[in-house]
């Protein structure tokens, strides 16, 4: 074998590990955006819930009844 097949079987070697490490921040990266979006979706709906808990709760005023207004004819 020639030095110049072992140094292209190192850059080779070199390059698969360099992509595997790329990969594996890229995963990481991506849980950690999942993560944060499942987080702050339990959040809001918990805040969503809470909110709707409290309008029910409060019964809204009575609203008078509003006459409707007929038109007279001449």
């Amino acid at each position: 074998m020639s030095s110049d097949q072992t140094r292209q079987r190192a850059e080779q070697s070199f390059k698969k590990e360099d992509r595997a490490r790329d990969a594996q921040k890229a995963m990481m990266e991506y849980e950690a955006q999942a993560r944060a979006i499942r987080e702050k979706t339990a959040r809001l709906k918990a805040l969503r819930l809470a909110k709707e808990a409290k309008a029910q709760a409060e019964e809204p005023p009575a609203r008078p009844t509003e006459r409707r207004r007929t038109r007279r004819h001449k």
